[in-house]
């Protein structure tokens, strides 16, 4: 069979035939253009849809990273990539030779990463285990750390922020004119991402910018109410340290343009750590943005929330049950200075301040009752650190949203382990729960997370492959009288957050098993005025 050929709005792409976990065919696309390079004048600033090609444009072969400190499976961190990145990869069974309407559900998905890291390199997200089922996979790049989220608060230099989000509005618009040559619906569109990724598709619901752009929305382990989902201004000291010496803001502006990408992310690097500790803001991230054309968002994600002002769409919540594993780690030989970290930075609390200590002790206290806060205790430091960095933000927003949205909102928690737990096995952390990331192994074939035929792991693979596509082609992640998925996911409500616990077995239930330390933060958080509401 010869090399699939693909005719869209900019020219033709070629592909190939790959083969899906149970041998069968998908047709393979990666490495499209959606954006101009951002490069030289365009750093910084928001994408520009990609101009049209001559020829046949060769998508056989893995795409750029977006340039950034990538995380190596031996441990290694090293500077990699290019800022020619702003691709995106296309999985389908079928083209639209015909003008057919047989058009398949389509599923878009965000990496995550923190914000400055990650790439949608075949190593972490293969199609294979998507791909048994009859849905269009796009996943795209998009531009990290300062060079996707520097801001200048002045309208007139078009870098408000948000660049990097505002590459996923544009990928999701490339999407719109484009996935029906890929026999994909573009009126059937699910958005979804995990971590990052998760908190990015979030902002996409609270976006005016997304009207029309996807019809759903799964979101795994990560809101735009979690701390680290959060950055600030930083481009003075970013100019300083990248020797930018000019203080008006063209110039600072036209020198940061200028210098090597090189200099530029070192300089990132030197001064800004990723996240500090539990409650830490983010260096680089996203930004509620001055009003303007290509404003993101202009509100704080909460008030937005609340108010229901916002893209209302089937929405899924989830993380998984020891999101915190992640974060124990880290910080396992700096436990002392991350003892500091132990409360969200938007309470606005010098850590050094007697305010701070008082309620860091109420919430020693609560975890680890009478004994001394310690490193031995590995698995409370993770507990605490699960609740911090992830599930306060998590049930913010999903209990905001319960309140005010207008389609169905499903609540899961990941608890399985198995040998696809591929972070926690890397991470060789030997107390119960599943690491953030664990899940993705479940939906994308990792190089690093093996199984095989016949067992708990291919069982496993094939459930949340099953509930995932099903939300993206119904808006309801249980099948109809399905052997591999017998149970009822109700949507939560104000009076029961329902959820579903994915773990050997599906179980449903009226409440998840962390709410007693959701209630004790909520109490916490009494008459703080906290600085982001």
């Amino acid at each position: 069979m010869s090399d699939p050929i693909c005719t869209l709005e900019q020219g033709q792409v070629k592909g190939k035939i790959e083969k899906d976990m149970d041998g069968n065919p998908f047709l393979s696309f990666m490495g499209i253009p959606y954006a101009k390079p951002p490069l030289d004048k365009l750093r910084f600033k928001p994408p520009q849809p990609a101009e049209k090609w001559q020829g046949i444009y060769d998508a056989t072969k893995e795409p750029n990273n977006c340039y950034s400190l990538q995380v190596e499976l031996t441990g290694f961190v090293k500077l990699k990539g290019s800022e020619d990145c702003l691709f995106l990869n296309v999985f389908t069974h079928q083209l639209n030779k015909s003008g057919s309407e047989n058009l398949r559900p389509v599923m878009v998905f965000i990496h995550g990463g923190a914000f400055i890291t990650g790439s949608i390199a075949r190593v972490t997200f293969g199609p294979e285990f998507l791909m048994t089922e009859d849905i269009v996979l796009v996943l795209m790049n998009y531009r990290l750390g300062a060079l996707g989220f520097l801001t200048i608060e002045d309208p007139s230099f078009q870098v408000t922020g948000n660049a990097g989000l505002k590459d996923q509005i544009l990928a999701l618009k490339w999407v719109q004119k484009n996935i029906k040559q890929f026999c994909g619906d573009p009126s059937n569109v699910t958005l979804l991402g995990q971590s990052a990724g998760s908190a990015s598709v979030h902002y996409l619901v609270l976006s005016p910018q997304t009207k029309g752009l996807f019809h759903r929305a799964v979101m795994q382990s990560g809101t735009a109410t979690c701390p680290w989902a959060r950055g600030k201004n930083n481009t003075e000291q970013l100019a300083r340290t990248s020797r930018c010496k000019q203080t008006d803001t063209k110039q600072v502006l036209e020198c940061l343009q200028g210098v090597t990408v090189q200099r530029l992310i070192k300089a990132q690097n030197k001064n800004f750590a990723m996240i500090t500790g539990p409650g830490a803001q983010a260096a680089f991230g996203p930004t509620v943005e001055v009003p303007n054309p290509t404003a993101v968002i202009t509100d704080e994600p909460l008030k937005l929330i609340n108010s229901g002002n916002y893209n209302h769409v089937p929405l899924m919540f989830g993380y998984t049950s020891e999101e915190g594993i992640l974060g124990a780690w880290g910080s396992r030989c700096k436990v002392k200075k991350k003892l500091k970290d132990m409360l969200p930075y938007s309470f606005g609390y010098d850590k050094d301040s007697e305010e701070a200590r008082a309620l860091r002790q109420k919430v020693f206290q609560f975890y680890y009752g009478k004994d001394k806060p310690n490193i031995g205790k590995m698995e409370i430091f993770a507990q605490i650190s699960s609740d911090i960095t992830f599930l306060r933000g998590i049930y913010q927003a999903i209990k905001g949203h319960v309140k005010t949205a207008q389609k169905p909102v499903y609540l899961y928690r990941v608890s399985i382990e198995t040998e696809l737990n591929a972070f926690k096995r890397i991470l060789k952390y030997k107390h119960k729960g599943a690491c953030h990331g664990d899940d993705v192994c479940y939906i994308f074939k990792a190089k690093y997370a093996k199984y095989k035929p016949s067992t708990i792991e291919e069982r496993a693979i094939r459930r949340h492959v099953r509930l995932w596509t099903n939300f993206a082609r119904t808006s309801n992640p249980i099948p109809n009288h399905d052997d591999l998925v017998k149970t009822y996911w109700n949507p939560a409500t104000e009076k029961n957050l329902n959820f579903l616990d994915i773990g050997e077995e599906l179980v449903p239930g009226k409440e998840p098993p962390d709410m007693d330390r959701i209630a004790f933060w909520e109490q916490i958080c009494k008459g703080i005025n906290e600085k982001y509401k």
